[in-house]
């Protein structure tokens, strides 16, 4: 039996796709524990996991960011990345670290799996093999690895081919990693030298090229290519699925049905998290009120009278719907960009439309763009105009469809997280046969 300590900031985005890690795990035998906030207790459990407590200095409530973090209000741009990176990810990594300790001397642990933003991994990263359990980065946000073929993580930059390409982005990687997030980078050097005596062996972002296996939780024609990708990387395909859900269907669902092969039907959502304000869903339903569509709205979980008033005669809306059986009869999906949600609709073949610039979604929207399977609107807050111009384009042009179907294939015969025992087991096999 493979014991392993699964760690995570906690933040929903990050711990959500994690407990299906944790069910598979558990289902193929494995001794799982899983660290991370109080918040998610109920759910660690639920998957059949052991949850331990991070301590309060590295927990906090990701239900209102603002205010467990007051600092960051009004800070954009630069600013707002350094407020972030030290104050929300940083700051906890001593606790983090301690609580790591406390596990791996509770019991024998054969593996630490970390999802990329918990940046104790960064420390433990540091450490030489010998003192620390194979360490294993989960990839529930694009690929960050640094690497000639591609722009530093976070700009949102695709690649450009050739020589010209890898200037640029050794010019903007030395620009980030030199001035943007210098004093990032020294905050981090500091704990890591309080916590195991030495720098950080790479820039803090990049941690994961110094884990010993990365799973990344999609699959390659989503991923920007990288020359000489080395093998301890594995696309696996996204960690959730559309399967058989609870969710009832609303009154109105008929709608849905008789639209089929009469009008488009166009799903916009802001996801479960970043839904505060209606800044995408409202200058979308105002877009399309004179377009012949059928807009059907998700609040993630908010009321639906939170709302704009007066909303048009072709808009539907509810607090959840069954993706499983809304994406097969969905034209094109209006969201934010996060990576699940994006991958829900690739696996359905559904084209997109994306607005979301905090956060992962930066990436997640430029690879949007790159991969042919939707447009990116470079923007948290478009204007309805921009929006209509977006949907009138992806709709209207059967490229993106056709893209979003090849990616969706690729997405239905990748395995997901039942692939996560399978490679730590051999990973670890090897380990024996070397010693």
């Amino acid at each position: 039996m493979t014991s392993v300590l699964i760690t995570s900031t906690p933040v929903h985005g990050h711990v959500t796709p994690l407990l299906s890690v944790a069910a598979s795990l558990v289902a193929a035998g494995d001794r799982v524990r899983f660290l991370t906030g109080a918040r998610y207790r109920d759910a660690v459990v639920a998957t059949g996991a052991e949850f331990l407590p991070l301590p309060d200095a590295a927990d906090y409530d990701d239900s209102d960011m603002d205010a467990a973090f007051p600092g960051r209000r009004g800070l954009r741009g630069p600013a707002g990345i350094r407020y972030d990176m030290i104050e929300i990810f940083l700051k906890p990594v001593p606790a983090q670290l301690a609580a790591v300790r406390d596990a791996l001397a509770a019991e024998r642990t054969d593996a630490i799996l970390a999802e990329s933003m918990f940046a104790g991994a960064a420390v433990l990263s540091g450490l030489p093999r010998s003192r620390r359990p194979l360490l294993v980065n989960l990839g529930m946000i694009p690929l960050g690895l640094k690497h000639p073929d591609v722009a530093p993580f976070g700009l949102g930059i695709k690649p450009l081919p050739g020589g010209l390409g890898r200037l640029r982005n050794a010019f903007l990687t030395a620009t980030a990693e030199k001035g943007v997030f210098a004093p990032v980078q020294r905050y981090a050097n500091e704990i890591a030298r309080a916590e195991i005596g030495r720098e950080l062996p790479r820039f803090f972002l990049d941690w994961p090229s110094g884990a010993d296996l990365v799973v990344q939780f999609t699959v390659p024609e989503f991923e920007y290519p990288r020359a000489g990708l080395p093998d301890t990387v594995h696309f696996v395909g996204p960690v959730s699925r559309s399967r058989a859900s609870t969710a009832s269907l609303p009154a109105w669902w008929g709608d849905v049905l008789a639209a089929q092969g009469v009008r488009p039907v166009v799903h916009v959502t802001q996801g479960t998290v970043a839904n505060s304000d209606w800044n995408l869903v409202e200058p979308t339903v105002r877009a399309l009120a004179g377009v012949d569509a059928l807009v059907v709205v998700a609040t993630g979980g908010r009321p639906v009278s939170s709302l704009p008033d007066s909303l048009p005669s072709n808009v539907r809306a509810a607090s959840f719907l069954p993706y499983d059986q809304l994406l097969p009869l969905t034209d094109l999906m209006v969201t934010n960009g996060g990576y699940g949600g994006v991958h829900y609709a690739l696996e359905h073949g559904v084209p997109l439309v994306v607005a979301g610039m905090t956060e992962d979604k930066t990436e997640v929207s430029a690879r949007v763009d790159w991969a042919g399977v939707g447009v990116n609107l470079r923007t948290d807050t478009p204007s309805a105009a921009k929006v209509e111009a977006a949907v009138k384009r992806v709709l209207g042009d059967d490229r993106y469809r056709s893209r979003a179907a090849e990616i969706g294939e690729a997405i239905r015969h990748s395995p997901g997280p039942d692939a996560v025992h399978g490679i730590i087991a051999e990973a670890l096999a090897k380990k024996r046969q070397v010693a």
